[in-house]
């Protein structure tokens, strides 16, 4: 993985009382259920989840439209609750966690890589890779240097001050991947990552998921198409809200 100065341990996480004695799995998903109250009905989403990644996978999460890839998704990046069961991300408890621990949580230990990049338009490539660390509170110019190494490992170098309007498909989700990395997370979260790229583009992107998986990253991608999930070394499907089959 790659490898930056050390900081400070964030008060908001390093709590014993948040951590599970026997952490062997970077992701620990046990019995996890979720309901949609619908008024009169409801909507079990998610059924008995078990589910494991250790350090240093790289897995697929495969499944079509209403599956509940999406809503697995949220409960892994810690942007959804769910109503039984209990998760274990890099030792943590994030079924006890309140909200302000889960939104540190989100900036210290998941890196986001979005379908649709979610890049700040106004911003340029510098700026946007840099706000995982402004956002912990590292001064701008000792963040810019930090995110040297990765922005040229991507071959941005050259675009640092360039807009997203001013990047192909393939450009912005390496921008995309740099600002994922930079914070050292413990897992890369990529939510349907090739979407909207031509297929030359995602089969760049797909190779550079390798390069850093082979490089010591957790990776865990969702995604609705089995030929971008034969890239990982691991897939996991689910259909209707129920692991179905995991394929090495």
């Amino acid at each position: 993985m790659i490898k930056f100065r050390k900081k400070k341990a964030d008060k908001n996480i390093d709590k014993k009382s948040d951590v599970k004695q026997h952490n062997e799995h970077k992701i620990e998903i046990v019995n996890v259920n979720k309901i949609y109250d619908m008024g009169r009905e409801s909507l079990h989403v998610l059924k008995d989840i078990n589910f494991t990644v250790d350090e240093g996978e790289f897995v697929a999460i495969l499944g079509p439209s209403g599956s509940g890839k999406s809503t697995l998704m949220n409960v892994i990046g810690c942007m959804d609750l769910f109503d039984e069961g209990e998760y274990y991300l890099d030792g943590l408890a994030i079924h006890s966690m309140k909200e302000k621990k889960l939104t540190s949580i989100r900036n210290e230990k998941i890196g986001f890589i979005f379908q649709n990049y979610h890049l700040i338009p106004t911003y340029t490539v510098i700026q946007n890779v840099i706000m995982p660390l402004l956002m912990r509170g590292y001064e701008h110019e000792e963040a810019q240097e930090m995110c040297m190494d990765t922005i040229e490992m991507l071959g941005l170098k050259e675009r640092i001050n360039h807009k997203p309007n001013e990047l192909s498909g393939g450009q912005k989700q390496r921008v995309a991947i740099a600002r994922a990395l930079v914070g050292e997370p413990a897992i890369l979260l990529a939510d349907e990552p090739t979407g909207a790229l031509d297929s030359k583009s995602g089969k760049e992107v797909l190779k550079l998921f390798r390069k850093l998986n082979d490089m010591g990253n957790t990776i865990v991608m969702i995604t609705h198409d089995l030929e971008v999930a034969k890239a990982a070394k691991r897939v996991v499907k689910i259909v209707d809200g129920e692991i179905f089959a995991v394929e090495n």
